[in-house]
């Protein structure tokens, strides 16, 4: 398949192509640039390919939780591309996708993601490793003070995402001996997008570009 996906939930700003199993990917840190640039690495990625939108199967995008405006951007940005070139789109969660980045660096299978959802609060999910590689989430994802946070069974869990670094102290509290590690600093990535927006798409869950919306939890 042929998929075309972007983020701009965060202050990184990425675009990902995947062709078959080939992945490539352009990534900037460019907080309040993303607008200026995401088409432009659209652009660029299909130009290097040798093809068009309407080459692809689909597009995808990081659908939320993050930064309201970024979410607003990347979504009406796939909107509209998806209209013009009569594609489906493919909405992943930056939490999902924060946790399949995870597993992709460190092959860790037990992944807790938290954003800094700003007023005190942490977006928050929990994720496993599935057979096949992917992350899926166990229980809902929500939005919390850091020291309600759900505590999921087990030990053995990593954290992953910017609220491990804003609220280090709280989520550590609440987590106790079940918090193996932690990485506040990565991001969510276009790539991982990818890869779980290709995972819907073979189980048929693309839709048509009018139902593709963000979902900002609070």
């Amino acid at each position: 398949m042929r998929l075309l996906a972007i983020d701009t939930s965060g202050e990184t700003c990425s675009a990902a192509l995947l062709c078959g199993t080939d992945l490539t990917q352009v990534l900037e840190l460019a907080p309040r640039r993303h607008g200026e640039l995401i088409l432009d690495m659209m652009g660029r990625l299909l130009a290097e390919a040798g093809s068009t939108l309407s080459d692809c199967d689909a597009l995808a995008f990081g659908r939320g939780p993050g930064s309201f405006t970024g979410v607003r951007i990347a979504c009406a940005v796939v909107q509209g591309a998806a209209f013009g070139a009569g594609l489906p789109v493919i909405g992943i969660s930056t939490l999902a996708a924060l946790a399949q980045g995870h597993y992709r660096l460190g092959g860790h299978r037990r992944i807790l993601a938290a954003l800094d959802a700003r007023m005190g609060e942490v977006y928050w999910g929990c994720y496993r490793i599935g057979d096949e590689g992917l992350a899926e989430a166990l229980g809902e994802e929500l939005v919390a003070a850091p020291t309600q946070v759900p505590r999921p069974p087990g030990g053995g869990w990593h954290g992953v995402g910017g609220g491990f670094g804003a609220y280090a102290q709280e989520l550590r509290q609440a987590l106790g001996p079940i918090l193996s590690g932690c990485d506040p600093a990565q991001s969510c990535e276009a790539r991982d997008i990818a890869t779980l927006a290709a995972a819907a798409w073979r189980l048929g869950q693309a839709v048509p570009p009018e139902l593709a919306l963000p979902v900002y939890l609070r």
